[in-house]
Parts: C-alpha cells; sequence; structure tokens
C-alpha cells in the first residue's frame, strides 16, 4: 500500500473579509478575501484528495512556498465550506468527484462566492472490491441494485429488500453475505455510486423503468435509497480505512474509487461489471459502466490574493501532473484526451467563470 502523506496545518488566525469579483486581468486582486492566510486551502473529496496533496507537496518543493492545506470532508462537505462564505475562513478550492450542483452553486451565490471556475482534471471508476482472498464477483448492474436497495418491486408496489446472500440474488454469485463498506451520503463517490450503479441497475427492472417514465423523481427516491438493515455500512470519508476493513474482513465488500484500488492491487481485487473490470484503458475509454469525471473547483476573486493558488491551479493542469504519464496518472488518475486536457489548461489560465448548472 502507498500512504499518502498528510499535509501540516498550522494554526493561523484567519478574519471573514470581503470578496469581490476580479475585473479585468486573472491575477487583479480581489480585495483582501483572503489576506488573513499564508497558503491554499482545499476541501473536498476524499478521491481528489491523494491527487491535491500531491500537488501541494509539488509546488511547494519548486516554489519554496507554504503547501497547500488539503482536507478530505467528502465532495458534499467540500462545497457545503466552500460555499459557506468568502474571505479565510472559506477554501479557495473545492475538490469534486461530480460536477456541483444548482442546489449548491445558488448556495455560493446566496453567500458571495461568485465567479466559480471549474476545472476538469481527469477520471475515476468507482469499484466494488473484495480481499483477493475473497471469491471473484462478475456482477451485472441489476444484480448490484437488487442486492443493495432498500426497497425491491413486489407485486403492484414494493417490499423491503430481504437477500441476505449474494447468491440469493442471482444464482451464478457466490454464496457471500451481502455485506458492503462504502461511502456516506455526503461524498461524491457515493453519488456518483447511486447515478452510475444504483440507477443503471434501477432501469433493468421493467417496473422500475416504467417508474422512471411517470415519475422521475420517485423513481430517483427509489434508486439511490441504499439498505438501512446493516447490508451496507457507511464508512466515512476515508477510502483507506475501507480498503483496510476488507483486508481484516474477508467477506465483506468495498465501494471506493480506482486509484485506490490501483495502490492497494496487493491486498484487494475488483469486482467485474458487466464482464468489464475497471482498468486504466476501460475507464478512459468509458466502456467500464461505473466511470465518472473528476473536478477541483476554485474562487477565481482569491487568485492573486491567497499566496500560491495561481501556482497549485497551474500545477493541477499541468503536462507533468495531469497529462498523459503525468505524475498524478502514477496515483491511479485517469488522464483526459489530448484535447480535453488543453482546454483544462487553457480554462485554469483564462479563469473564465462557468455558467450556473442546469441542475
Amino acid at each position: 500500500m502507498k500512504p499518502y502523506a498528510y499535509l501540516a496545518i498550522a494554526a493561523v488566525a484567519l478574519s471573514a473579509c470581503g470578496q469581490q469579483a476580479a475585473k479585468g486581468g486573472a491575477e487583479k486582486a480581489a480585495g483582501p478575501s483572503a489576506s488573513g492566510r499564508d497558503q491554499v486551502w482545499a476541501a473536498g473529496s476524499s478521491t481528489v484528495f491523494p491527487f491535491a496533496t500531491r500537488v501541494a507537496e509539488n509546488v511547494a518543493r519548486t516554489t519554496g512556498g507554504r503547501a497547500a492545506k488539503v482536507e478530505s470532508l467528502g465532495t458534499g462537505g467540500g462545497f457545503k465550506l466552500f460555499c459557506g462564505g468568502t474571505g479565510a475562513n472559506f477554501p479557495d478550492v473545492a475538490n469534486a468527484s461530480r460536477p456541483i450542483k444548482k442546489s449548491e452553486y445558488d448556495q455560493c451565490a446566496a453567500n458571495g462566492v461568485t465567479d466559480i471556475v471549474e476545472i476538469k482534471i481527469g477520471y475515476d471508476g468507482i469499484v466494488i472490491a473484495n480481499a483477493k482472498s475473497g471469491p471473484a464477483f462478475d456482477f451485472k448492474l441489476d444484480q448490484i441494485y437488487r442486492g443493495l436497495a432498500a426497497e425491491l418491486p413486489k407485486g403492484a408496489g414494493f417490499e423491503k429488500n430481504a437477500f441476505k446472500t449474494w447468491k440469493e440474488v442471482d444464482a451464478g454469485l457466490p454464496a457471500q453475505a451481502i455485506l458492503v463498506y462504502g461511502p456516506p451520503p455526503t461524498s461524491g463517490t457515493r453519488d456518483a455510486f447511486s447515478e452510475l450503479a444504483m440507477e443503471k441497475g434501477a432501469r433493468k427492472l421493467a417496473e422500475l423503468d416504467a417508474l422512471h417514465g411517470k415519475d422521475e423523481d420517485a423513481f430517483k427516491a427509489k434508486a439511490h435509497t441504499i439498505r438501512g438493515d446493516g447490508a451496507w455500512v457507511d464508512a466515512g470519508e476515508n477510502d483507506n480505512a475501507i480498503v483496510q476493513t476488507l483486508t481484516k474482513t474477508p467477506n465483506a465488500m468495498g465501494v471506493f474509487g480506482y486509484s485506490f484500488l490501483e495502490n492497494n492491487m496487493d491486498s484487494v481485487k475488483a469486482a467485474k461489471i458487466d464482464g468489464i473490470a475497471p482498468t486504466f484503458e476501460t475507464i478512459s475509454n468509458g466502456t467500464y459502466p461505473v466511470s465518472r469525471s473528476l473536478y477541483i473547483y476554485v474562487k477565481k476573486a482569491n487568485v492573486g490574493v491567497t499566496p500560491g493558488l495561481r501556482e497549485f491551479v497551474s500545477a493541477f493542469v499541468s503536462d507533468a501532473a495531469t497529462g498523459k504519464g503525468g505524475y498524478l496518472q502514477q496515483r491511479g488518475l485517469i488522464p483526459l484526451s489530448a484535447e480535453d486536457h488543453a482546454a483544462q489548461k487553457t480554462a485554469a489560465t483564462d479563469l473564465a467563470a462557468m455558467a450556473p448548472p442546469a441542475k
């Protein structure tokens, strides 16, 4: 296992100050919005955490400045803090394993956080893994849903999920108890798992596909609600902790990002989904069914105010970091295509504010 370095965080006196949008050149200061802090602060996704940490270390080493403070709070937790307000008491960067939601964007605006820059840094796959000593799994998406959904169709309605083993879900699966350690609802990994695995699996069932056509909100409520009877265990935002749990509990499975699989292949293995294993190639070309994009969101007004923020953002999209063969690829990040990577480098230079998300 490759341990991730945790950054030392010095206590600093933080003062809440006003923020105004930068006008003209990207380096124009936005007032004293981050003047109470002498380092970049990034918070959010546990999946993006090791990548952001590595960038922070590299920037500090090459510039001689303070390493960015990076916190793993989950995507939802990161956006909540990022959008909480302006000034030194709030992060400069939100790390995210899904796009920002309209509700989060609106909360930012309500608290004076405007001119947000969205930068895609690469791709990741969500894996379902177990200990190397455990049985091999090849799930179909509907089997994942039927094993983990809180309720399943029964007649004209729904009933509580009573499956105890994966073999009860489908005779072709191993006779292993359904016990899955995964991220909590605040996690972008959980959001993506719900959308990419649970929703797609639910649509394979005729009753839920029909519900989707009639009432999408009701469908999402059924598709996203995971069992609360102990078959699924919210294991916190630390994906490394889930990996460690699997090594101690070989009859369990875990849900986490591909980068954590790649860094722990000596102890855990991933299930196939629809016959496809999560690999660099299958995630980058989109054939692995549970793949997603990773992002950082930047407060444009803090660029030129928070020391090192421009350098941090530029380093994140550099060829050396997120380009093909870059040092973040060595940590499990799946790089963008050359064209998309070039576009993100332009976004980091121009710092054009994103449009409001549709939903």
